[in-house]
């Protein structure tokens, strides 16, 4: 595959690229790349965690990026997620691998790390000093957001380390691109900065779209990355998000009650989903209508599901209704997987067991 059609593939993911110049010469120059994400294991996976980020994963290795995923069970811990107790939190982690495997994940080319596994290294604890050395406690409270917190928030002191600890991270995987969503830009920003004065290569940041929750977006007067994490999906609102294991009904059930204004696309949840999801999925898309509205309509691409919708030819009902059916569709492979393996059944039974704490 030439440059420009590796290139056009990770711009598709990568909402910001620090920087563009700098990917071009990486896909040009390096044979093997290799990018990272990480996951704090904090509850059931919702659809942007599992299928958005199989689709974001995929289009990276087809542009020849090799993956580490590291499921953050100390980041979990030091977060207090699922009440602070690492046991359950590497339960989850387990569940998390089971999702992105039935979610069509291409697994020959991605390797999951667990964070514990990354800590006893020689150097990785002198880094995470190093870093905090380099840096204010002001600095490293800006991060706070990369673990959905507010820098205003009264944080632990572990807390304060965990910025220190994922820009660690970045150097001990030894990889090339720091490819997490936008929520993640301040610590990746911040590993660029530091990464000469530590005798590390400066990582490439290739941030991607955080999927807006369902609910009407809350009036702020945030921009750039903080408002996108003010409008993201989050687990810790259910009715806010689509899980992967969601029955029918309740996908029906959210779908239907979701945020959806008539002619507007601005943060409208429905449309990001279609954009995002299900243009990325298949093909066209189809919306059946009674003749009387219309007839069923057929649309190649989002451009032209954009221009029906923002002059008033497509009803936001009739949209959510063809919306519910292509996400049941995307979802039905991991319930299938979660009801026919017995491992993953009992992990799934585990985890929903488990309190979700924030």
């Amino acid at each position: 595959m030439k440059t420009e059609e590796r290139l056009r593939l990770i711009k598709e993911v990568g909402e910001e690229i620090l920087t563009e110049e700098e990917l071009r010469i990486l896909l040009e120059n390096k044979k093997k790349i290799l990018a990272y994400d990480g996951f704090e294991p904090s509850g059931k996976l919702h659809i942007a965690q599992g299928v958005l980020r199989t689709i974001n994963v995929n289009k990276m290795i087809q542009a020849g990026v090799d993956y580490k995923l590291l499921v953050a069970d100390w980041f979990a811990w030091i977060n207090n997620k699922v009440g602070g107790d690492l046991d359950k939190i590497q339960t989850v982690g387990k569940y998390q691998i089971e999702v992105w495997k039935a979610c069509g994940m291409d697994l020959d080319h991605v390797e999951f790390v667990w964070s514990h596994s990354i800590m006893n290294k020689g150097e990785y604890w002198k880094r995470v000093v190093s870093i905090a050395r380099m840096n204010s406690v002001k600095r490293i409270l800006r991060c706070s957001q990369i673990m959905g917190r507010s820098e205003d928030e009264n944080l632990s002191a572990a807390q304060i380390f965990y910025p220190c600890m994922q820009c660690s991270d970045i150097f001990e995987l030894g990889v090339d691109i720091a490819q997490l969503g936008m929520d993640q830009r301040k610590v990746n920003v911040l590993a660029r900065e530091i990464a000469p004065q530590l005798g590390y290569k400066k990582p490439l940041v290739v941030s991607h779209h955080m999927l807006m929750g369902l609910s009407a977006p809350p009036e702020t007067t945030l921009s750039g990355s903080e408002r996108a994490i003010a409008l993201k999906m989050s687990k810790s609102m259910p009715d806010s998000a689509i899980f992967m294991t969601d029955s029918e009904e309740e996908i029906i059930r959210k779908i239907k009650k979701a945020y959806c204004p008539e002619k507007i696309i601005k943060d409208n949840p429905i449309m990001e989903y279609c954009k995002y999801l299900v243009f990325e999925k298949y093909p066209r898309m189809i919306i059946e209508r009674p003749a009387k509205f219309g007839g069923s309509l057929e649309l190649n691409n989002y451009k032209e599901l954009e221009q029906e919708y923002v002059q008033g030819k497509l009803h936001p009902m009739d949209l959510k209704i063809a919306v519910s059916q292509y996400l049941d569709s995307m979802i039905n492979p991991v319930r299938k997987h979660f009801e026919k393996n017995k491992k993953a059944a009992r992990l799934l039974e585990e985890v929903q067991s488990f309190e979700v704490t924030r």
